[in-house]
């Protein structure tokens, strides 16, 4: 029996294949043939494909997930979990691993039709795992606060770090801290890290 081109790719992921000017319904349409994986789209046409992560890893972003909620149940907001897309203004589709969302904003940027309006969240959250490179994270992070995003966490557990990014700024770079604490947008927001590092 044959192999089909889908299986042979899912059997390779993480893969990147490029396909510029991919409209929302072809971005959703090829989402659909990987059901099992996380698909992003770059503002140049790459399309990453990336397979479930380990279950340690799954287990540190459901934390922050959980904390995220936790406190945006009293502070407002929504929050977002990696299979949650943003179709950001400079062109790329990403789901980042813990999203922080104003309500307003989001209501406001809604438009008829579509299912990803132009729009980047507040505040984001990557958590590196063990398949990641700290380079193309540390790339996401940045595009990810030229597109809008106030604020931005870069998780490493196997350095034991956070990298914090702003707009104007370079990133701060927390080493063995046992909590961090949000800014701007989330002020008031305590991330416990004993659990994720």
């Amino acid at each position: 029996m044959a192999i089909s081109p889908i299986e042979i790719i899912e059997s390779m992921l993480p893969a990147t294949l490029t396909a510029p000017g991919m409209s929302e319904r072809e971005f959703l349409d090829l989402c659909d043939k990987f059901p099992d994986a996380t698909l992003e789209y770059e503002a140049d046409g790459t399309v990453l494909i990336m397979p479930p992560t380990d279950p340690k890893t799954g287990f540190r972003s459901n934390r922050i997930a959980f904390e995220l909620t936790r406190w945006a149940e009293q502070a407002g907001g929504l929050v977002v979990g990696p299979d949650t897309g943003f179709f950001l203004p400079g062109g790329s589709r990403r789901s980042p691993d813990a999203a922080w969302v104003n309500e307003r904003r989001w209501n406001a940027a809604q438009t008829p039709g579509t299912r990803f309006p132009p729009f980047a969240p507040d505040f984001v959250i990557e958590l590196r795992s063990p398949t990641d490179r700290l380079s193309a994270l540390n790339a996401k992070m940045r595009e990810y606060i030229d597109n809008g995003v106030q604020l931005g966490w870069l998780i490493d557990p196997q350095n034991r770090t956070v990298s914090i990014f702003r707009a104007g700024t370079e990133p701060t770079v927390l080493s063995d801290s046992i909590e961090v604490h949000g800014e701007g947008p989330v002020e008031g927001f305590v991330l416990p890290l004993a659990k994720i590092f």
